[in-house]
Formats: C-alpha cells, structure tokens, sequence
C-alpha cells in the first residue's frame, strides 16, 4: 500500500522499491497505509517522511507513536516538479493547483513566472493533474508520469526552486529485517522535565561512539508543551554500540520506542 493516488512521488518510490511486476494499491492518507500494513490487507506500505526543502512530514512521524510497525527500508526520490496543462502553452495558464508541499517547493518560480495566476490546494499532486485535465485554463504542479496518465503537456519543466529538492519515503512492515551492514536505527523517545535532560539523553550514544545523523521534536500527544524526539542513527539495533548506547537512554528517558533498523538508502 502507498500514499495515493497513482501516478504521485509516493507511487514512484514505491515501483522504486519493489517494481513493476508487485501489486501496488493506493490509500487515501497515511493513516489509512499504515492501517491496512497493520491489519494484513498489505505486506509493506510507503510514504513519504521527509523533503530537502519542506522538512517532515509531521502525519508521519506522529502515526509511528500509535503503531507497532516498523521501519523496513527508505528510499531517497529526486522530486522534479513540472507544470502541466492541456495545451503545453505557459500564455495558457489562468490557475494553478497541486499539493501544498509542491507549491511550496515551487513558489519562488510561481512567484517569478505566474504572478497574477491563484494557486489553490489539492489533495495530491494527481489529482491537481486530474483537475487541470478537465479545465484548458488550469495547471496542475505535477511529475512528469502524470503528464501521460492525465493527457496533459509539459508547459515548464523543473521548477522546483531547489534544483536537488529531494524526499525520503519509509517502507513500513511488521518485522525488522536482519542486519545488512550498512544499516540505520531509528527511534522516538520522551525526557524527562529536568535541566540538561536532553543533553543526557544524548550522552550515551556519544560515549558508544554512535553517529546521529538526525534529531526531530514533535509536540507530545494530550499533553500541552511536551515533545517526544524522533532520532536517526547509523547502525542496527543488534550492533554492540547501537545496543549499549539504545539499552543506556532507555534507562535515563520517560519512554523510548525503537522505530526500526532497517537498510540505509542512497541519497
């Protein structure tokens, strides 16, 4: 299962990972994905945690406090955003629609090319190509896939405003797979309300020699100024290091949850 519909970033790191031949099925939110992993209607499911330009997604990583799924593998996706509409022709365009976290990553050049044309939300980016589909006067903020599923031409080409503008998707399962050495940790955990008590919670990963590679807060679920820390580090969960280092913060932290030790992708 993958964060849909077809022809979205989230389909594409999805027929990155496991290819043409699997059976993929869309899902309505992210919640739904991990929904249908949980009750067995799918092996694995996708979806996206993290962009160069927007950061996380925050739907994501709060989903990982409710389920006991784990992290299974990333995959890293360069995102190439293109204007799409019926006639190829930028003169053409009177609206724009796409998913929030595309305009976003593409609004300096909105903001160059199409002063004047309001952009308005869609659910995804399929969907913005859905719509412009059926209008000659709209454009949809799109992957080029979509061009060829919704008839739809290329008015302009990577707008992204970061030409490396890139996501990390997550590949979601019931079990942790064997390590493979070269592997990532993934983990949230909650600190206690005392002075220095992030910095301890940091210390044995320093002291085991274990290389963070990420640190995320999030607000804690029903209570008001208390955040949870999502943490990334290299190495898997059977390593001495990573063992001693996970086995030590989960004396000295209010919970901590492993996420999963998983294969590290390639940017």
């Amino acid at each position: 299962a993958y964060l849909g519909p077809p022809a979205t970033f989230t389909h594409q790191a999805a027929l990155r990972r496991f290819g043409e031949s699997a059976r993929l099925e869309p899902a309505r939110t992210i919640g739904e994905v991990f929904e249908r992993v949980e009750k067995g209607k799918a092996a694995y499911g996708v979806i996206p945690v993290e962009n160069t330009t927007e950061g996380v997604v925050s739907h994501t990583l709060d989903m990982f406090l409710r389920s006991d799924l784990k992290i299974v593998a990333e995959v890293y996706l360069r995102v190439a955003h293109h204007l799409l509409n019926r006639s190829g022709r930028l003169a053409d365009v009177e609206r724009v629609y796409s998913h929030p976290h595309a305009v976003a990553q593409c609004r300096r050049w909105l903001e160059e090319h199409l002063p004047d044309a309001p952009v308005f939300d869609a659910a995804s980016t399929a969907q913005a190509a859905k719509i412009a589909s059926e209008d000659p006067s709209a454009a949809a903020i799109a992957a080029e896939v979509a061009a060829k599923v919704y008839g739809l031409a290329v008015a302009e080409a990577r707008i992204e405003d970061n030409p490396n503008n890139t996501t990390r998707f997550l590949v979601i399962g019931p079990d942790v797979p064997d390590p493979s050495g070269r592997d990532k940790t993934s983990l949230v955990f909650a600190v206690r309300d005392e002075v220095g008590a992030l910095y301890r919670m940091l210390q044995p990963f320093y002291d085991s020699g274990v290389n963070l590679t990420k640190i995320e807060s999030r607000p804690m679920p029903e209570e008001a100024w208390q955040y949870v820390f999502f943490v990334d580090l290299e190495g898997h969960l059977t390593e001495p290091g990573v063992e001693r280092a996970v086995a030590e913060l989960r004396g000295r932290c209010r919970f901590l949850k492993v996420l999963g030790s998983y294969p590290q992708g390639s940017p």
